[in-house]
């Protein structure tokens, strides 16, 4: 089974205009996001981006990128673009790393891809376990809850992904930005439309629950920080600086 990887990039995001290709250590997210990609060894890796600016860093950095339109209304639409634009008769599944994400463990990377390949899943993400009581209103950090709790051997389906949540419960964890799909079921993803439900909470996944595609959720070791914010950047530059 052979996986693909592609990074949905571009730099009109609204809380943090030009995040990408903003430096920690030297190096853009973007490609400190594909570098991490490329260290799992599951699979070649791209970028999918609207930005020459995007492209132009990532290949100067070492990495392969895509340059696709600006009609993409999501991440996983815009991959599936540049999936059309390549060869991809050889591949299986097609992973979906955010761009924004820098310390995605690459264990949990290799462990997703592991999951689905043994699973032979349509569709599959990361939850890994809340750690503080402030996390469940935090609209910042996207929640999936589960059918039963998860462990390190079991690959449970979701019932629901929000944003905000009151009520604390054990088969509720934070979703990690990856997803995996079967080649096939990416195509029939991107091929309903965006639904009330996805835009009113701004979660594409939501797509897939709704037209009764089954996600299954495998337990990440890790809880990454994503760059939402400039709070987060600091937070994240902190961490990398420390470790580097």
């Amino acid at each position: 089974m052979k996986t693909l990887i592609i990074i949905p990039s571009r730099l009109s995001a609204s809380r943090l205009p030009g995040k990408p290709l903003l430096k920690i250590n030297g190096l853009s997210i973007i490609s400190h996001v594909f570098k991490r990609a490329e260290k799992a060894n599951i699979g070649e890796v791209l970028v999918a981006t609207e930005d020459q600016e995007i492209v132009e860093d990532v290949k100067k950095n070492g990495g392969q990128a895509i340059l696709t339109s600006k009609s993409p209304q999501t991440g996983t639409d815009r991959i599936y673009e540049a999936l059309e634009k390549i060869d991809s008769s050889n591949i299986d599944f097609v992973m979906n790393l955010q761009g924004d994400e820098p310390l995605m463990d690459v264990d949990d990377i290799k462990y997703l891809n592991k999951k689905m390949i043994n699973n032979n899943a349509e569709f599959g993400t990361l939850g890994s376990k809340i750690l503080k009581k402030e996390f469940y209103e935090n609209k910042n950090i996207v929640k999936v809850i589960t059918n039963k709790i998860l462990n390190d051997s079991n690959f449970l389906e979701a019932i629901d992904f929000t944003r905000s949540i009151s009520k604390q419960s054990e088969n509720i964890y934070h979703h990690l930005g990856i997803y995996c799909y079967r080649k096939e079921t990416l195509k029939n993803f991107v091929s309903f439309n965006q639904t009330s439900n996805e835009i009113k909470h701004s979660l594409e996944q939501l797509r897939a629950l709704d037209n009764n595609i089954k996600i299954n959720v495998g337990l990440a070791k890790a809880t990454p920080i994503g760059v939402d914010t400039e709070e987060d950047l600091v937070a994240i530059k902190k961490i990398m600086e420390y470790k580097s």
